[in-house]
């Protein structure tokens, strides 16, 4: 690993562009090598500076970021953070597809000095480079043509005793899990849980997004929604997710964020309280993601007697939340991104004549 970690900033600002490498170079590990202006430019230098991540803007004049991100991905495939504005919210889920592994969101469209509020997030994204498989997006992004996802899998025999799923993820985690979700079976009747690490806003796009991939209703989560058979609800940016029971129901507990948590929503409050709801019928798999979140909920999930997917470092896009996890002891069982549906199918609890 080289000593810093150097950085091409492509945005068509120029305020933008010296507020974002001033923030990089803020660390004694990251230098800024270069600045473009367009696509074009960011080419250019991309060939001449050979960086090792590039932050991408999408809106820019002439040629943008996505055909900055088609021509990286098909001739010098690198790591790309994009830098987007809420504005431009919906183009972060085809960044995505296109192989960028994370995005950050810019106060405003325009140039402003509110930008300096990305300083804590923009570092953290950009120094998890090392720990970064960009061979894991390289090759979903190879193999996504191929993808084919089945309406119903034959189903295996098991213990069925999945009340209810709960996934956590952060980087990386949005394109695992659509994959994951696109391999169930239609007729699985256990609820889903998902907490994505994103901003608000995005968390109710991802689950549009979800619904129109899987053809399944997926809705972010609201206050005292019923967490019923078939439902699947993402947690919502910004705030807290719990489960409240109420007459022999359970429903969806929505509630600030303290002053204390590093996330919101936080996979750990999640997957405790499913522990507490659920016990022995919960299934907590903790995806793609930087850092331990989701590690103590597991532990909760697993001495409650529920069972626990980490995924493995051969599909893991960052190994860092599922590597807490399984080194706490808490994973029953520690799968690749394309086994993980067919263990699932092992649990879930599913209607129609394939019950048993």
């Amino acid at each position: 690993m080289k000593d810093k970690i150097r950085v091409l900033v492509v945005d068509d600002s120029p305020y933008n562009r010296k507020v974002i490498s001033e923030i990089l170079e803020s660390s004694d590990k990251i230098e800024v090598v270069a600045k473009a202006f367009d696509g074009e430019d960011a080419i250019r230098k991309i060939v001449a500076w050979e960086p090792d991540l590039i932050t991408l803007d999408l809106e820019m004049p002439g040629m943008d970021g996505f055909a900055v991100l088609r021509w990286l991905m098909a001739n010098h495939p690198i790591p790309v953070l994009v830098v987007s504005s809420r504005e431009s919210n919906r183009s972060v889920f085809k960044a995505l597809d296109l192989g960028a592994y994370d995005f950050v969101v810019k106060p405003s469209k325009s140039a402003s000095p509110k930008l300096k509020e990305l300083e804590q997030e923009l570092l953290s994204k950009v120094l998890s480079i090392p720990l970064l498989q960009f061979e894991r997006i390289k090759e979903r992004i190879s193999n996504a043509p191929k993808i084919e996802y089945p309406t119903l899998m034959p189903l295996p025999k098991g213990e069925h005793t999945a009340e209810v799923i709960a996934i956590a993820a952060s980087t990386g985690g949005p394109p695992a899990i659509q994959y994951v979700l696109s391999r169930l079976p239609q007729n699985l009747l256990t609820p889903i849980l998902i907490c994505q690490h994103m901003p608000p806003i995005f968390t109710g796009l991802f689950a549009e997004r979800l619904s129109a991939v899987i053809k399944r209703r997926v809705k972010e989560a609201s206050d005292g929604d019923e967490i019923s058979p078939q439902s699947i609800f993402v947690a919502p940016g910004g705030k807290q997710v719990a489960v409240r029971s109420e007459n022999g129901k359970n429903f969806i507990k929505l509630y600030e964020k303290a002053p204390e948590d590093k996330f919101a929503p936080s996979a750990n409050n999640l997957l405790m309280s499913v522990a507490d709801h659920y016990g022995k019928n919960s299934l907590g798999i903790i995806l793609t993601g930087m850092g331990d979140d989701g590690k103590e909920g597991a532990m909760a999930i697993h001495s409650a007697g529920g069972k626990v997917i980490a995924e493995s470092e051969k599909s893991a896009v960052i190994f860092g939340m599922p590597k807490e996890v399984a080194k706490s002891g808490a994973a029953d069982v520690v799968l690749s991104l394309d086994e993980i549906p067919d263990y699932i199918s092992r649990w879930g609890i599913f209607g129609g004549e394939d019950l048993h």
